[in-house]
């Protein structure tokens, strides 16, 4: 079958830019709005918190595992989840990006490496490669955070979207979604989130300073005990540099009915 490398049907697509603030490098679509940001000195590192509690995925999984798994990103951002994937946990790393410019800035200003036998940066729609077979059931780690350059609320949140990102998913493969925005579409987006992967599937960080809530949605529900999710946190932390012992302050079972 043909690997779905097509270009996707767009209409006229933001301009790229960036700002330095100090130590800090931020991706713009054209607004004020941060579509994403790296460390100038560590361009690997994750800088943004919400971005960091995407990689809450790694609480549901055995550290040791993490090598031999598969993460997509959908949205390219300023490639901090994708280059943390890529270079920090040494994984296979697929990344689905709508606009050929925030992937020529990512390589460009954001340090992000050329594809390699574990890297591929694919210009395509979201929702078509969510609906395709060809990654279906091989996906560990589904990173979702897609917003436009006004950041009102997510491009894709219909029922149907989330269905296609849970068949992505590996048996013990988990989602985590950004969900931001000026409108009132969180309890929405939860209720269709929890539609989609059942009762039991779906975790929830307090939201952020800056109002970014990031929902995490397994294929297979878990509920790991205080201790296990205690002891990964520690490992994180230690190995990876992320505030995973933080996170089980700010994160809880969101325990939904599904519709």
């Amino acid at each position: 079958m043909n690997n779905p490398r097509v270009k996707p049907r767009v209409p006229s697509l933001p301009e790229v830019n960036f700002s330095d603030q100090g130590a800090v490098r931020y991706l713009h679509l054209g607004t004020e709005w941060v579509q994403g940001s790296m460390l100038l000195d560590s361009p690997f590192e994750i800088e943004l918190e919400y971005v960091q509690r995407m990689m809450a995925w790694l609480l549901f999984v055995e550290p040791q595992t993490v090598g031999r798994r598969h993460a997509m990103q959908l949205g390219l951002g300023a490639a901090s989840l994708t280059k943390f994937c890529h270079k920090k946990l040494r994984m296979k790393t697929t990344a689905i990006e709508l606009n050929p410019q925030v992937i020529a800035a990512c390589r460009i200003w954001f340090k992000l490496p050329a594809d390699d036998t574990r890297l591929s940066v694919i210009l395509g729609d979201a929702a078509e490669v969510a609906a395709h077979e060809h990654w279906r059931g091989s996906v560990d780690a589904l990173q979702v955070d897609l917003y436009d350059q006004e950041a009102a609320g997510p491009v894709l949140d219909t029922d149907a979207f989330y269905a296609d990102c849970r068949k992505l998913l590996t048996q013990d493969g988990c989602m985590t979604v950004n969900l931001f925005g000026r409108s009132s579409s969180y309890p929405q987006s939860l209720e269709k989130i929890a539609a989609a992967f059942g009762p039991g599937a779906v975790w929830a960080f307090r939201p952020t300073r800056e109002g970014n809530t990031i929902v995490l949605a397994l294929r297979t529900p878990q509920r790991p005990s205080r201790t296990v999710l205690a002891e990964r946190a520690e490992t994180i932390e230690t190995r990876w540099g992320l505030p995973a012992r933080k996170w089980l302050r700010v994160f809880k079972p969101a325990d939904l009915p599904a519709s």
